[in-house]
């Protein structure tokens, strides 16, 4: 039977595995880091905009749903290169080693930026929106350290009126019994340094640093949430040849005794055109394995794919897998280079 009736229910409050505590999955987060660390905020030269939807656990009624806007951009922030024979010229490759070996960190500048996330498992909705600041300092001439803080409001929703309880006790204290829909609202605060260079990039991260309840009924038992999430991650960039590059990377994700997640990724770069990419996430809820491309369309607009495969053999009898499809717009490109240089 591929209809999971309830399944919020058992991600938000049937105590300790509580799908609000954790941030959202993201297959993708590789192509947006400043989604989980507000460090990142205006890393370009450009302003950064992203868009991303992700369907997790296809085919599954009440799987999450996840859908994200952002935009941040630098403040003050000078040319990275200052010399004209360094801009691109025909035949260079501007994401290649020359260009690595070139690099040089701009003087200290700002960061500002706006994140809006929507994301529904079943009869649970939660909705957040985060402004962000970052100050970016040059360590050396090769590597830069910013830091950043986000601060907004999140939401967490629950609509029992639209619960199809089956066999369910309609009655169970942990759903409450108002058969409309209840929400709860508190704010959030989240930090995060970044470390960066041409090759390499290092960076830790709290979000939820506030810890709170959204609880639905008066038993304090039920509907803990809100717990603050770790992050830390770090990749370095490899050349294959003068046209491709490999970026290994890793993320660690914690938010609670227990409950962990690792995800090591790498991706291949062919130039300034098309990249492809595998991940592989080990959870202590649900692992699974992924594969991603994007390309980019022209240095305004790129657009990236990825599939993911639970590792979960339970899982994988009612799941068609998890789809996530991102499109980005680069404003004020400067360059005319279509890669970020400061992450990927």
């Amino acid at each position: 039977m591929k209809k999971i009736v309830f399944i919020a229910v058992v991600f938000c409050l049937a105590g300790k595995t509580a799908f609000s505590q954790a941030k959202p999955a993201y297959t993708q987060y590789i192509l947006n880091n400043y989604i989980l660390n507000p460090g990142i905020t205006g890393i370009e030269n450009y302003t950064d905009v992203k868009l991303s939807h992700r369907n997790q656990w296809a085919g599954i009624n009440g799987a999450p749903v996840t859908t994200y806007f952002s935009i941040h951009k630098p403040i003050g922030k000078k040319d990275m290169r200052t010399n004209a024979t360094s801009f691109q010229v025909p035949g260079e490759h501007p994401g290649g080693p020359k260009a690595w070996d070139e690099y040089a960190v701009s003087p200290a500048h700002h960061g500002l930026g706006l994140q809006l996330v929507n994301d529904k498992a079943g009869y649970i909705s939660r909705w957040s929106a985060a402004v962000s600041y970052a100050y970016h300092m040059p360590l050396s001439v090769k590597t830069s350290l910013a830091a950043g803080l986000n601060v907004g409001i999140s939401s967490v929703s629950l609509d029992r009126s639209k619960i199809e309880w089956g066999n369910l006790d309609p009655n169970d204290p942990a759903i409450g019994y108002n058969n409309g829909s209840i929400s709860k609202i508190k704010p959030e605060i989240g930090a995060g340094l970044w470390l960066y260079s041409a090759r390499y990039f290092l960076g830790v991260s709290v979000l939820n640093i506030i810890p709170g309840k959204a609880r639905f009924v008066k038993d304090k038992e039920y509907g803990e949430t809100f717990t603050p999430n770790f992050f830390a991650s770090g990749g370095y960039r490899f050349a294959l040849s003068e046209s491709v590059s490999m970026l290994p990377s890793v993320m660690v994700q914690y938010w609670q005794p227990q409950l962990t997640s690792l995800h090591a990724n790498v991706k291949l770069q062919y130039e300034d055109f098309l990249w492809i990419g595998a991940s592989y996430r080990h959870a202590n809820l649900v692992g699974g394995y992924s594969g991603m491309i994007g390309v980019n369309i022209s240095n305004t607009f790129n657009i990236s794919y990825s599939y993911e495969h639970a590792s979960s053999s339970r899982l994988q009898t009612f799941t068609k897998g998890t789809h996530e499809i991102m499109l980005g717009f680069l404003i004020g490109n400067k360059y005319g280079s279509s890669c970020p240089r400061n992450l990927w």
